[in-house]
């Protein structure tokens, strides 16, 4: 089950990774450790930019703020110089201390510098609320998970409820961890961008699948809610990028998530990162002045496109991917599969079925 991996995007006219993943960005690995019992559904997502050592060789990045009802860390100092210097955590609003403490302690065993001969460290720490199906209360990720989380780190992740997307929710089906990715050709040179987002957002009579109202179609009477939810969309690339425009592609992960249905409500915390692995600062460098190659703002378009496309491709692969899962009041929140088999198979059913590649 999953969706289609290898296929021409009709929006941005490129064609996906080799796995469709924020992984097809050559040195991005991730990795997952969940928490589940009775009472808990949580954990852990790990984002590691590089295979090396990223405090000494920093890569350009940015952060975008489309609604910030939110926790996460490190924003201020990346809006001020354009740089990311740790891994990526993800995980619950609760546990955002936890995972703060768990890489600066990663961080200082890998840079014994770090306090005593350098400046400190700015750990970026990203978060949506799973409290509606995770007993949130309980404490309950500790540092040892996130250290599990970075040791599982791989090329190949799962999606869907795992890690961080565990307990989440998303137009009030199962969301959680969704990633995708596109490649374009610059120069003769194969590029790639790459979208990993923690989906915990929507009313289900917004949701919206390729352009097909779906939710108006499985919506049936609710108690009113408001829309408190989040999600975190990580952007990577191999696009030499300066952290200015990765800002202005950042920005244009909204278009992606919107696409889907959302409207962004008041409570609802969405957060953007956007890195590039080109044109690394060395922490320590050893002249003051140094040269970088750039990307020319003519294309801007192109890149806007495929950055949309693979938001929006990542947040429906994050429901794709989920399986039905119990929440603290013991009802069942149901993955948009278990969804669909609620409804008849008419021709717009059956289509979407097909291009989402379930049953």
């Amino acid at each position: 089950m999953g969706l289609k991996k290898d296929f021409l995007d009709p929006i941005s006219q490129t064609r996906s990774g080799r796995n469709n993943l924020i992984t097809d960005v050559p040195g991005v690995k991730v990795g997952h450790q969940a928490l589940k019992d009775s009472r808990l559904k949580t954990g852990v997502t790990a984002i590691l930019p590089c295979s090396d050592n990223i405090f000494r060789e920093k890569m350009p990045a940015a952060m975008h703020v489309i609604n910030g009802f939110g926790k996460s860390t490190g924003s201020i100092q990346i809006e001020e110089l354009g740089t990311l210097e740790t891994p990526l955590v993800l995980t619950n609003t609760l546990s955002v201390g936890t995972a703060y403490q768990a890489v600066v302690e990663k961080m200082i065993a890998q840079n014994p510098e770090i306090g005593l001969t350098t400046g400190t460290v700015n750990p970026v720490v990203l978060e949506c609320n799973d409290g509606k199906i995770n007993h949130i209360r309980d404490l309950a990720v500790t540092k040892a998970d996130v250290f599990t989380a970075f040791e599982k780190a791989d090329e190949i992740f799962a999606e869907g409820a795992v890690g961080a997307g565990t307990g989440m929710c998303c137009y009030d089906l199962k969301g959680g961890i969704g990633s995708a990715s596109r490649q374009i050709e610059i120069d003769g040179r194969i590029f790639t961008l790459g979208a990993l987002v923690l989906t915990n957002f929507g009313f289900l009579e917004d949701l919206t699948i390729y352009n097909y109202p779906l939710g108006q179609e499985l919506h049936k009477q609710q108690e009113p809610h408001k829309e408190k939810g989040s999600i975190v969309t990580v952007l990577a690339t191999d696009i030499p990028f300066d952290s200015r425009q990765l800002k202005r592609i950042a920005k244009r992960s909204s278009v992606g998530i919107t696409r889907t249905g959302a409207f962004i409500g008041n409570e609802s915390g969405e957060i953007t990162l956007a890195f590039s692995t080109a044109n690394r600062r060395s922490h320590f460098p050893q002249k003051k002045l140094h040269t970088q190659l750039g990307i020319s703002e003519e294309n801007m378009d192109d890149y806007f496109r495929m950055t949309a496309s693979c938001v929006e491709e990542a947040v429906i692969s994050s429901l794709v991917h989920a399986k039905t899962t119990e929440d603290v009041f013991g009802k069942q929140c149901l993955s948009l599969a278990d969804a669909l088999r609620t409804l008849p198979d008419n021709p717009g059913v059956v289509k979407l079925k097909k291009q989402l590649g379930l049953f």
